[in-house]
């Protein structure tokens, strides 16, 4: 430690990313990034916008993107906000729902980001276990006096709760904010989105880096009663008012213009997640349901740690977290068929020996 460091950067532990390395070329299945590209449209529309305009600010207010997110999911712009990225509109929501003092709650296993803001942000939390199958026990989740935060599909299970299940949570919290961190949403599980105006205390927030592969972009939204989008507002404004850039606003409006394609891509990773989590089970592997492009596997004789590293010197990149309860599972992100299929060869080599 520095001596020039305040006591909050001394006493942080911080969020720990997938490795991004150059050494050489990997099959790089540790961050969940989408295998097949952003759409052409995207291409070509970011390409158009390289020009002179860069001298000049973006749009503070994200408008071209918040109207054509507004026309593509069916609600008001006054029920939409737009960030660098999820994680980005994650912390302005931590810092304008909740409260020190007051006690948010979240899974004992989940995004592992969410407890590095409460602790930036000097708020107090407690975890809930999952179940012994990695479900979120709901009830658990009920009467909070600061919030509740709960990532669906969950990370890095990638199981699903369903819409009844939220509509549960959010009814058992009606005094304070439930978040919905919908990242993986679209590969498979079913989006609280309908229930904003239904919920004024439900914000949802979704990401362009995932089925839309923009994760270089940094675009993330939020969806909300217009009081909590005013709040993300005046927090943002208080932060960074020019936080995406000209060429992310440009990517996600093409992206959101382009719902077929992403269809298209979304539906084969989907495809090639179900045939790989066979061919799993079929080599000894647990693996749980999942509705994210993510599997979370375990081998029920070898251990994980070991996979993970023999997996990286086969030049495969997967994602190990040394944590308890799930120290034995890889989460294995889902590429192409063909870099599935020499994950399936490196594995069989890793359990013949």
């Amino acid at each position: 430690m520095n001596k020039y460091w305040s006591g909050l950067a001394q006493s942080l532990e911080p969020y720990v990313p997938g490795e991004q390395p150059r050494d050489k070329k990997y099959i790089k299945l540790n961050t969940n990034e989408n295998p097949y590209g952003p759409s052409p449209r995207v291409l070509e529309a970011t390409r158009a916008a390289v020009d002179d305009s860069l001298r000049l600010y973006p749009d503070p207010t994200c408008d071209m993107l918040i109207s054509a997110a507004a026309e593509s999911y069916g609600v008001s712009k006054d029920q939409i906000f737009a960030g660098n990225g999820s994680d980005e509109v994650l912390a302005f929501s931590f810092m304008a729902f909740f409260n020190p003092g007051k006690t948010i709650v979240f899974p004992n296993i989940t995004y592992s980001f969410y407890p590095v803001y409460a602790s930036l942000f000097r708020l107090d939390y407690v975890t809930t276990p999952l179940d012994s199958t990695f479900n979120i026990p709901s009830d658990q989740l009920m009467n909070s006096s600061g919030g509740i935060i709960l990532a669906n599909p969950n990370a890095p299970t990638g199981k699903a709760l369903p819409l009844s299940a939220i509509r549960d949570v959010l009814a058992g919290n009606p005094d304070t904010v439930v978040i919905v961190d919908e990242a993986y949403i679209d590969y498979g599980g079913e989006s609280a989105l309908g229930l904003i105006d239904e919920y004024p205390n439900l914000l949802v927030i979704q990401t362009f880096s995932k089925s839309r592969a923009l994760a270089g972009m940094r675009i993330g939204l939020a969806f909300g009663d217009k009081e909590l989008i005013c709040a993300l507002e005046s927090v943002k404004n208080s932060f960074n008012s020019y936080t995406l850039d000209r060429l992310a606003i440009i990517a996600g409006t093409a992206a959101l213009r382009d719902k077929e394609y992403y269809r298209r891509t979304t539906e084969k990773v989907i495809k090639t997640r179900e045939v790989f989590a066979g061919e799993l089970r079929r080599r000894n592997f647990t693996v749980t349901d999942s509705a994210a492009n993510f599997l979370f596997a375990a081998h029920k004789s070898v251990p994980g740690e070991r996979i993970f590293t023999q997996l990286r010197e086969r030049g495969i990149l997967v994602r190990h977290f040394k944590m308890p309860l799930i120290e034995n599972n890889l989460r294995i992100s889902i590429g192409t068929d063909e870099e599935m299929a020499a994950v399936l060869a490196a594995l069989d080599s890793i359990l013949s020996e």
